[in-house]
Parts: structure tokens; sequence; C-alpha cells
């Protein structure tokens, strides 16, 4: 008797069903970093934004002068002020801190050097290829370029000096500075991270006061923030693990449910579902990923 009964996929026709899965998950991701990213860029600019012109605001007195000439050192995740590049079309609000999700929104300012306007070596970092890509042009940058920071205590003009490439584990760029200077810091070449390119920079401005640093800034540098982290994990692994269920469960709900059931029409729900999951696990790698500029 012959057996007409159809028997289920091979196990090496399912291994490759994931696979190709996996790859076309891992193309999404690199079109995410690339582009997706850059709408994350851009709701933290505005926000960023929105926060430093209140600020501004608020350091003034109604008749437009300057309360004090100093100003509170930010927290990690503040607008530090805006930096205005001419030369390259830079101007991007500048967010205190140089952790991913510090430079997911913008240039960030290297806790533990100078202040903007400031004696000493004010640094600062920018991604070049994704998250907006603010320092995508760094590389264009030339002596005698100038370069604009406002912050709350004012506007400071510098002029580039120097650049050049170092090695992405060269410390030296952030030493302090008996001069005050303003270093510029970026990936090269550009979509990879085994080099650093440095621009630096003199200040032509009178140089504002110093803002000490709080002792509670300098121990989050080194304790860092392992409970985000922790939370970041415990969130991928949950959109993971929704994530295929959801990509099991669909085709088999669907073979079983009958021709125009209501379980058959709501279980195109999945499709939405499954696009949102995708984004939480590509959103939460992202900020798992180590911070390259």
């Amino acid at each position: 008797m012959t057996d007409t009964g159809r028997t289920g996929p091979s196990a090496l026709a399912t291994a490759g069903r994931w696979l190709l899965a996996a790859a076309g998950l891992v193309v999404l991701f690199v079109a995410y970093q690339q582009w997706g990213t850059a709408v994350t860029h851009w709701q933290g600019q505005r926000d960023l934004r929105t926060r430093f012109t209140h600020e501004v605001a608020t350091a003034r007195s109604p008749g437009g002068t300057r309360r004090a000439p100093a100003a509170p050192y930010p927290g990690v995740g503040d607008p530090v002020g805006v930096i205005q590049i001419p030369s390259i079309g830079v101007d991007q609000v500048v967010v205190e801190g140089v952790q991913a999700a510090q430079l997911a929104v913008g240039p960030g300012h290297y806790p533990g050097t100078a202040l903007p306007g400031q004696s000493g070596n004010a640094a600062i970092a920018g991604h070049r290829t994704t998250h907006g890509a603010p320092f995508y042009s760094l590389d264009r940058v030339r002596p005698g370029d100038v370069v604009v920071v406002t912050t709350l205590q004012g506007r400071f003009t510098y002029r580039v000096v120097r650049s050049s490439v170092v090695s992405p584990d060269d410390g030296a760029v952030l030493d302090a500075s008996s001069t005050p200077e303003l270093t510029l810091t970026t990936c090269n070449p550009k979509y990879s991270a085994a080099q650093r390119l440095v621009v630096v920079a003199d200040l032509e401005s009178p140089v504002a006061p110093t803002t000490p640093r709080p002792a509670a800034s300098v121990a989050a540098d080194v304790v860092g923030d392992p409970v985000h982290a922790a939370g970041t994990w415990v969130e991928l692994a949950a959109a993971l693990i929704a994530l295929v269920v959801l990509v099991v469960a669909f085709p088999r709900v669907r073979r079983r449910s009958a021709p125009g059931s209501w379980v058959r029409w709501t279980s195109w729900l999945a499709v939405p579902a499954g696009v949102v999951l995708v984004l939480v696990v590509f959103a939460s790698l992202d900020t798992l990923l180590p911070a390259s500029f």
C-alpha cells in the first residue's frame, strides 16, 4: 500500500529557514543602525535643545543679562551646550556623557574633562556613521576653521590648530591641558572603529570661570549604570523569547483555523506585534553594544 501522507519538513530544511531568518534580521539590524538610529538621534536633539533653551532663558534676568558667570555642572544626560562647526554644517546640542545612551542622542562631553569655554581640555565625542552621524565630515575640518560652543556661560569661539589619527585606546587626547582647548573625537575610517580621528582647537574667547564637578558625578564614572544594563538584558531576552514564540505560533494558528474565522483574521495582529518586538530587540542591542564614536 502506498503512503500518500505528507511528512513534515526535514531538520535540514527547518535549520535553513531559521538561518535565513537570522540573516535577514542581521541585514535589518544593519539598516536600523544606519537609518533607524537617526530617528532616536533626532528626537533626542529636539528634547535636548528644548531643555537647553529653557535653561538659557532661566539663567538670564528679565533684562536679558546673565545672572551669574558660574553655571551648575551638568549631570549625565543633561545638555551641556550647542556646538557649531560652520565649515561642515554641524549644529548639535552636546549631552553630558559618552556612553551608548548619551551618544545615541548627540555628541557627548567626556565627564572629567573641562567644560567648554573653561580652562583646560574640553573633550567631546560624536558618532560618525550612526545615530545621526553628527561628526560624519569631521575629517574635512582644517586648521583655521572655527568651532563655536554656546553654554550657559556664554558663546565661546575656538580655532582649529591640528588633527590626527590615533588608536582607539589612546587616552592621551583626553589629558588635562594648561591652556583652554577643545578636543573632538570620532571613529576612523568611516564605518570602522579601528582608529580615532582627533581634532584640537584653541580657545580664542575669554576663559569662563571653572565649574567644580560634584563628587557624585565622579563616582558615577567609576560605578557605571549596572541597573540599566541588567534591565536592558532582561528586555532583550524577553523580546527575543516573545518573538520566537510568535514566529512559531503564528503559522500554526493560521493553518488550524477555518477560513473566515475570527481566529484567522485576528492572527494577522501578529504581524505588527512582530515588528514591534524586532524594534525592541534592535534598540536593546544598540544600547548594549560597546560605544564606538
